[in-house]
């Protein structure tokens, strides 16, 4: 039994790894349904890291045309692991409120880096910046985790308020956020400035 879980994860783990960007490359479809079909078999596997793995693939897929199985699944999932990872799945699929209910997860010291490994994969931060107003300490220190991987120039006066935090978890965890940013932005390449029409220099020489 264990080998054939093992089996299992690994099936899933490759599938999970095909990278997003040869979507447009020959054989992608045809890979993507395995992958979700795969995925969509296992959901209801006895074992909760398979089931949290399957959920993981149709997350990295976005396989919309499963939204609605999905959601049962969910409905009837009891453990909070698998939970989350469907709720991310869904909001990948296009449900736009799981994403609140994967940043309850960062509330969870056993889920949090969880949720963080699975908000870091947002295109950018702005989703989370409405997080921010009413978050307690917990969930403060998980997205500001969040923030380390993928906050850029404007996310550093958002969370700017929170340098003197009475909680030493955010201060020190905005202290952390901070450096990363920083020194992300001072590794992206500055924008080549783009050379001025010089006037008069357009002369038609000849007749």
């Amino acid at each position: 039994m264990r080998i054939k879980i093992l089996s299992i994860l690994l099936a899933v783990c490759f599938f999970a790894v095909i990278p997003v960007q040869a979507q447009d490359t020959e054989g992608y479809a045809a890979e993507r349904e395995a992958a979700t079909t795969f995925a969509m078999r296992h959901l209801s596997d006895r074992d909760s890291v398979v089931r949290q793995r399957a959920a993981e693939v149709l997350a990295k897929f976005s396989a919309t045309e499963q939204q609605r199985l999905v959601e049962g699944y969910r409905l009837q999932e009891k453990n909070e692991r698998v939970r989350l990872a469907l709720d991310w799945a869904l909001y990948r699929m296009g449900k736009t409120d799981s994403l609140y209910a994967v940043v309850r997860g960062l509330r969870s010291d056993e889920r949090r880096s969880q949720a963080v490994g699975y908000l870091s994969e947002l295109a950018g931060p702005r989703p989370l910046y409405v997080f921010f107003d009413r978050a307690d300490g917990k969930t403060l220190i998980g997205l500001l985790q969040v923030m380390a991987k993928i906050g850029n120039a404007d996310t550093l006066e958002l969370i700017k308020p929170f340098e003197s935090s009475d909680e030493p978890g955010v201060s020190n965890s905005f202290k952390f956020a901070a450096r990363e940013i920083t020194t992300r932005l001072a590794k992206s390449p500055p924008m080549a400035p783009t050379r001025p029409r010089e006037v008069g220099t357009d002369v038609k020489v000849g007749p």
